[in-house]
């Protein structure tokens, strides 16, 4: 290799003296290395006279190759390191939803501005469909509500949310400042079959079980966040949610933080022990950077 830089060293001088005080070396150990290459190659690549040296006609064909590869291998170097550092890749991202505004979009739109050289692929989906994902090695993280207790994954409470009520603008509950469960018994439930509802399908049951005179009155429906959120403007049921949800601004919508839910919704990192990701560790870095930056719930 060091041959191969004093060779391009000479060409470019056409001088072994100049080349020499460039390298900081003897011209004498240049020219012997350079006459040692030439043996080794079997191609004469200088010929030498008295003011200096000017390339062979496979000479300068040489050196245009030496160039060319040196140039390579930096860029290679330099592409590797990226690679390392987590400045360059592809970052696969499972979420429930993403909404402006909320701790995934401040998140992910700092990464980006950080990491301008990594690509991100988002996925959206439920906890089971994107756990499931995670595992197949088909993303490389995954958001998720609550706190999975997942022996084959690693796991990391990031950030939580008050709940909330997602009411009709003229429910008489928009009265008040905040409801409780009390206030919502009797009401038609609307949950998504994606994204977190089958959490708050979960969540209604465990928190109204008892309360209901009859059977329980929740309606799975299979369409996007926009569009529940637009059925419950329209009067179909009510819902619930984690506080983010309320960045949506949807006429006809209103939400209420409840009165007597004793916890804030937690929202957890989900990842393969087994990623060693550069850019994964970067974005964890991140996230738990943003989330200790929240005022505690």
């Amino acid at each position: 290799m060091i041959s191969l830089i004093q060779t391009l060293a000479v060409a470019e001088y056409l001088n072994f003296r100049h080349a020499a005080n460039f390298l900081g070396v003897s011209a004498s150990s240049v020219s012997a290395r350079i006459k040692t290459l030439e043996e080794d190659l079997g191609i004469l690549l200088f010929e030498r006279h008295a003011r200096g040296v000017r390339l062979t006609e496979a000479g300068r064909h040489f050196v245009d190759g030496v160039s060319t590869g040196i140039d390579h291998l930096e860029h290679a170097v330099k592409t590797a390191g990226a690679f390392a550092q987590g400045d360059l890749g592809l970052l696969r991202v499972g979420v429930y939803a993403l909404t402006f505004g909320s701790f995934l979009d401040e998140l992910l739109t700092r990464f980006r501005k950080e990491h301008p050289q990594v690509a991100i692929e988002i996925t959206e989906g439920t906890a089971r469909d994107i756990i499931v994902q995670l595992r197949a090695d088909q993303l490389d993280i995954a958001f998720v509500a609550g706190a999975p207790d997942l022996p084959d994954c690693h796991s990391r409470r990031i950030w939580c949310e008050p709940l909330i009520a997602v009411l009709p603008a003229d429910h008489p509950l928009t009265e008040q400042d905040s409801v409780t469960w009390d206030d919502l018994t009797g009401e038609s439930f609307l949950v998504r079959h994606g994204g977190t509802g089958p959490q708050a399908y979960d969540h209604i049951v465990l928190r109204l079980a008892g309360r209901w005179q009859a059977a329980p009155s929740i309606l799975r429906c299979d369409v996007e966040r926009c569009t529940l959120l637009q059925m419950i403007a329209q009067g179909f049921g009510v819902s619930i949610a984690g506080q983010a949800t309320a960045l949506a601004e949807i006429p006809g919508v209103a939400f209420r933080h409840f009165h007597d839910e004793p916890e804030p919704v937690p929202f957890s990192a989900v990842w393969s022990p087994y990623n060693q990701s550069a850019t994964l560790r970067n974005l964890l870095d991140l996230a738990g950077v943003i989330g200790r930056s929240l005022p505690r719930a």
